[in-house]
């Protein structure tokens, strides 16, 4: 009897697999902290015997690798992906072993990547699930424009043809568990639910419902900005990570805090939104360890810049710190827990700002900056009018154009309009963070308009 295990991964909007046997199992599209991947076959009682990719990442530092080489497991990889390190390459229709009556089979479903390939896991011959990596999603399909712009309409027509491949290969009951899609930036729309087959996808995605010239349409119009990041990742995983080193950071007193920030390195603050408004080192940044950490510091740090974490507890600096990792910034330069009390020097004040709802800010009338800072595609769906738009991963290099005034910022639940203040607020802005619905700004009396 085969078993399929998942390894969620919230904060990137991934998945990683592990599926087998009694006594072997693969591990599909394993993250870098691959302490969990070898704990969840621990408690299986497997062994590893294969380690395979879909394909070559752009938004998290394959574990694969190193996972491979630690267990002595065989390392497939699609063919033609351009890697340095040695691997089997795996091409359409090749097989793999898993366990007695199982086997893992190589399905070439470019579109995501050009060398993209999902695996079908068969036993006894019939199929039972797929692992369809950055493919066929649930609800959509993986976007087609993180390799090459010249090839973006190019990769969506393939990405067409392969959801109908799958399709074609497969049952309509067959389980299909794909690796993004559960608010990656790899997917090309948001996903709906977290569990999906073949035929559910057959009777509700577009690559099924639209013909190719539609889908493809529809496909490029939606696609949106992409993190900074990928652009990182990509040739770190062609090269073959480094081991993750999760030991813990040099701590980091008042001195050495203010001495990062002289220096022009981040300080970030992980305590929540409310906690940091109400009192932080002046200079530092909030990024909620609770939130989208990784995706959104990646997103938003120049890459390479050294980062300083401030916590409450050393195990929220040691969860900050995996999943950084799993995006490549690697080893903080230092860490530093308790409270801001703590954090500053003597004869130092903290810093803070207002919080407020969009029914205050619907009560304020005169030197108001409204700062909007979605995405593009959020913007288009309603805005309030006069208001100033700079999407979130933007702002730190655009900080100068806000106009002068109290700028009262806001995104759609709360989050990222913390983030936004924090960097204003660092910059001596006098800032107010609205921690709101969007939804609530038209209820409130504002005058919501939409783009023509």
């Amino acid at each position: 009897m085969y078993f399929v295990d998942t390894l969620a991964f919230e904060g990137l909007g991934n998945r990683s697999y592990l599926a087998g046997g009694p006594g072997t199992a693969v591990a599909i599209d394993p993250p870098r902290d691959i302490d969990q991947v070898i704990a969840t076959a621990a408690r299986r009682g497997v062994r590893i015997a294969c380690v395979v990719e879909t394909h070559l990442h752009n938004d998290f530092v394959s574990g694969g690798w190193e996972l491979a080489r630690i267990t002595g497991a065989r390392y497939l990889v699609p063919a033609d992906a351009d890697v340095s390190f040695a691997r089997t390459p795996v091409a359409d229709g090749d097989t793999a072993e898993v366990d007695e009556g199982l086997v893992l089979r190589a399905i070439a479903t470019p579109g995501h990547t050009p060398h993209h390939t999902s695996y079908a896991l068969e036993e006894d011959g019939r199929a039972v699930a797929v692992f369809t990596g950055g493919s066929l999603l649930v609800g959509t399909m993986g976007r087609p424009d993180l390799v090459d712009p010249r090839l973006t309409e190019e990769l969506a027509r393939a990405q067409h043809a392969s959801a109908h491949r799958l399709a074609a290969a497969l049952d309509d009951e067959v389980p299909v568990l794909p690796t993004h899609g559960f608010g990656s930036f790899c997917s090309s729309s948001p996903a709906d639910g977290d569990a999906t087959t073949i035929g559910k996808e057959r009777a509700g995605n577009d690559a099924f419902t639209l013909d190719a010239d539609a889908f493809v349409e529809r496909v490029l119009a939606g696609l949106g900005d992409v993190p900074a990041y990928y652009t990182h990742l990509g040739p770190v995983n062609a090269a073959g990570p480094a081991p993750i080193d999760l030991t813990p950071p040099e701590p980091a007193d008042a001195a050495r805090i203010a001495e990062r920030l002289a220096a022009g390195e981040w300080v970030v603050d992980l305590r929540s939104r409310v906690a940091f408004a109400e009192g932080h080192v002046s200079g530092s940044f909030n990024f909620e360890g609770t939130g989208k950490l990784a995706t959104y510091l990646a997103w938003l740090i120049p890459w390479g810049k050294p980062v300083t974490l401030l916590a409450e507890t050393r195990t929220e600096i040691a969860d900050a710190q995996r999943e950084l990792a799993r995006v490549g910034i690697d080893r903080p330069a230092g860490a530093a827990t308790g409270g801001p009390a703590s954090w500053i020097g003597a004869g130092e004040r903290l810093a803070s700002f207002p919080r407020a709802r969009f029914a205050d800010l619907a009560g304020v009338r005169e030197n108001v900056v409204v700062l909007d800072v979605r995405r593009d595609a959020e913007r288009a769906d309603g805005f309030i009018e006069g208001s100033v738009h700079i999407p979130i991963h933007e702002l730190h290099s655009r900080a100068g154009e806000v106009p002068d005034g109290t700028v009262w910022v806001h995104c759609a639940g709360g989050m990222r309009a913390a983030i936004a203040a924090s960097l204003l607020d660092a910059t001596g802005r006098e800032v107010v963070a609205v921690d709101d619905s969007f939804e609530a700004a038209g209820e409130a009396g504002l005058n919501v308009t939409f783009q023509q």
